[in-house]
């Protein structure tokens, strides 16, 4: 088997996701695609993709669709830098390039309870991601977590890929049990990929 190029994922992954396949049909089928490309190495990035942000992990984009039906991201996490407890609201593909990502589990203790108010979470399980490591989730009920490099440990870069444009998210605070959406935005805008 030859190598195998961004564009080409990028390619593979608008196909599997553009037959109106189900999120766990996208994500099984692009799953083995992702952990073929973090086989590549890091020699598909370019310096853009990998600007990194002292005060939060670095959103760097490298593809969204112009019908915002894919993003495609590389974060790059300094030690002790994570996440708000979030969801995504979609489909979503990981793999990990460098270092140890930890994610933190949330199970939604009412999840047919609808609205932003009232949302009972409690800790579930912890998995640590090494370089090769690829992990999928879905919607409905959505994945509720939170993502981080160990403050004692040398970071961290994750390539994600989203079945919409990850242009916002659910964020959960545990104590006044709310979940409100914010916006996100990539760190590096100058450099932004649509088709």
């Amino acid at each position: 088997m030859g190598r195998y190029a961004l564009q080409q994922f990028i390619d593979d992954a608008k196909k599997a996701a553009g037959q109106d396949c189900a999120p766990h049909q996208c994500v099984a089928s692009i799953a083995p695609r992702m952990m073929r490309l973090l086989a590549e190495g890091e020699r598909f990035l370019e310096d853009h993709h990998i600007e990194s942000d002292s005060k939060q992990a670095a959103r760097n984009l490298i593809y969204a669709s112009e019908d915002d039906s894919l993003s495609l991201y590389v974060l790059v996490w300094q030690p002790g830098q994570w996440t708000p407890v979030h969801d995504h609201s979609s489909w979503g593909v990981v793999g990990v390039l460098r270092g140890l990502l930890e994610e933190r589990n949330y199970i939604r203790m009412n999840p047919l309870q609808e609205g932003d108010e009232h949302i009972d979470l409690r800790p579930g399980g912890i998995i640590l991601m090494n370089p090769g490591t690829v992990t999928t989730f879905v919607p409905n009920p959505d994945h509720i977590h939170e993502t981080g490099a160990s403050a004692d440990g040398q970071g961290a870069m994750t390539l994600h890929l989203y079945g919409r444009n990850m242009d916002s998210y659910n964020v959960y605070d545990l104590w006044r049990r709310t979940r409100t959406r914010v916006n996100v935005h990539a760190t590096n805008l100058d450099a932004i990929s649509k088709e």
